[in-house]
């Protein structure tokens, strides 16, 4: 072989071994990114929280540091409400609650009383019932001894009134002494008054009969009154035990008031950079109304946007490499979720297939990433900043 001819040949060796190494190189890439599945689709995300307030009032203090893209420590004293009205409402719950504790002492104090009183009254009245219905025989004793003394003394009567009338014929005869016949005629009259004094006897004996009687069925009422004994104790025990209700009540006001007026001071929630302050001082402010916005700088992660086909071989806890493009530098990462949906189902509107004019395209679903532990010292990472995420598969 010439020399010539090994000149002609060179270029051609060359080329031969260029086309052999690109496509070597083609391969090894290939091969490669086999492994990975990258977007460029994705930015920092975290948390924001919205500071409001809980309850009515006017802007009283705001601390001096509480500015946009200012630090703030958790659990700062970011600004004050006036306290006024807050506290009247306190003063009045605690005199309200004091007022039912008075009342609900008064009625502890009234059941022991009502037990006594009541259940006494009813023991006298049966005692009283009892003496009652033991006095009807007695009477209808005394009765019976009256009218047995009346049909004595009428017999006795009647003698003394036939001697009387024998005397009278003596005497007219003359056989008899004037003072003899004054002695009978005396005894008769004696007679018809113990007559007359039986049947009083009689008519009051009848007469005590009736009244025993009436007494009995008077006690008797009284018993029956007295017998609400146990519902005039149940009675005092409800109003005591309405009486603590109210006192449980007075008591959920005044806390419900304290925690009004503990609300006047509103406290950063969590720390992070302040940002979107839309409150001054003097402004009357209504609850639930957005104050400022505090985004915590520790807690911060990633959502890339992959595509549906890249997700075949992804898994959560593979390694991740997140380039920051505001600082143009790598972070390590670990996929920590995937998603439960498309990010189109998440959408204000999603889309509605079902209209006939379907046009299938790629969807993309939001992966979340975390970044390592103490990857971030100084907190530069801020949400919203765009990335490129890519996560090796396998």
């Amino acid at each position: 072989m010439t020399l010539s001819t090994l000149t002609r040949r060179k270029p051609r060796f060359f080329g031969a071994a260029f086309a052999l190494v690109t496509v070597g190189a083609a391969l090894a890439w290939w091969l490669h990114g086999r492994h990975f599945e990258s977007t460029d689709d994705a930015q920092i995300e975290g948390h924001i929280h919205a500071v409001s307030a809980r309850v009515t009032g006017t802007v009283l203090r705001i601390d001096p540091d509480i500015e946009n893209t200012h630090f703030v420590q958790a659990g700062t004293l970011l600004l004050e409400l006036d306290p006024t009205d807050a506290q009247a409402a306190v003063d009045q719950a605690r005199a309200a609650l004091n007022t039912k504790q008075a009342a609900a002492k008064a009625a502890a104090f009234q059941v022991p009383i009502v037990k006594a009183s009541a259940f006494n009254q009813l023991d006298l009245a049966r005692a009283d019932q009892a003496e009652t219905e033991d006095s009807v025989p007695i009477a209808e004793a005394n009765l019976a001894a009256a009218r047995h003394r009346l049909e004595r003394d009428q017999l006795v009567a009647a003698r003394a009134e036939r001697d009387r009338q024998r005397y009278t014929a003596l005497l007219e005869q003359r056989e008899i002494s004037r003072s003899e016949y004054d002695g009978r005629e005396t005894e008769a009259r004696s007679a018809d008054e113990t007559v007359e004094a039986d049947r009083a006897s009689v008519d009051a004996a009848t007469k005590g009969i009736t009244q025993a009687r009436k007494r009995v069925s008077q006690k008797r009422a009284q018993v029956a009154a007295a017998q609400t004994a146990p519902e005039q104790l149940s009675d005092a025990q409800a109003r005591l035990a309405s009486a603590l209700a109210q006192v449980e009540q007075g008591r959920a006001d005044l806390h419900v008031a304290e925690l009004n007026l503990h609300y006047t001071k509103i406290y950063a929630p969590v720390g992070g950079i302040i940002g979107r302050k839309t409150v001054e001082v003097g402004h009357r402010i209504q609850p639930g109304q957005a104050l400022l916005l505090i985004v915590p700088v520790d807690a911060i992660w990633v959502t890339a946007n992959f595509k549906e086909t890249q997700l075949r071989q992804m898994r959560a806890g593979q390694p991740a490499t997140l380039r920051v493009d505001t600082f143009d530098r790598e972070y390590e990462g670990t996929v920590e979720q995937l998603p439960g949906a498309a990010g189109t189902l998440f959408s204000l509107l999603p889309p509605e297939n079902a209209s006939g004019n379907f046009v299938k395209v790629v969807q993309r679903l939001p992966v979340r990433i975390r970044f390592e532990a103490n990857i971030d010292p100084e907190h530069r990472l801020r949400p919203g900043m765009s990335v490129e995420a890519r996560v090796r598969v396998n």
